[in-house]
């Protein structure tokens, strides 16, 4: 969880909202085969959320879509679309930060990835380091209110 919260720090000095990713394969102190931070505004694409980018870096470093021994270490509860992107991809296992109120479908508004009409559910782990993901997104958007007063 410490290397999504570096990759969120990664987004944050680049002016993006700080959500960092991180796919591990192997479980518990795995080698870690992907790695995302929010682009979305660098990269003008709406898609280019964290755990988007670290999910399609593994499984290009895998060799294949299905990233079954995998899990996937974010700073802030995933939205609908990286939701199902866990789904598809297989990963086995979720591990969050802080919830996300707005758009969080793993747990929070929605529960995409344990629904039981999927053919894939994942095990999740929410709140994981979630006072320091809070703290960062708070932090971002204080300064970014601070900037538009001026």
């Amino acid at each position: 969880m410490r290397e999504a919260l570096a990759e969120a720090e990664r987004a944050a000095a680049i002016g993006e909202v700080p959500i960092g990713a991180v796919v591990v394969r192997g479980g518990e102190g795995g080698e870690i085969i992907g790695r995302g931070h929010n682009r979305r505004e660098t990269d003008s694409d709406p898609l280019a959320h964290a755990e988007l980018l670290a999910i399609r870096e593994a499984a290009r470093r895998m060799g294949g879509w299905r990233l079954t021994e995998c899990a996937l270490y974010c700073t802030l509860e995933p939205c609908p679309m990286c939701a199902g992107a866990l789904v598809n991809s297989r990963v086995e296992r979720l591990v969050y930060g802080a919830a996300d109120p707005k758009a969080g479908w793993c747990g929070t508004l929605g529960n995409l990835v344990q629904d039981p009409r999927l053919n894939h559910r994942l095990e999740v782990t929410a709140g994981v380091l979630a006072e320091e993901s809070a703290a960062l997104l708070r932090g971002f958007f204080a300064a970014l209110r601070r900037s538009s007063l001026r």
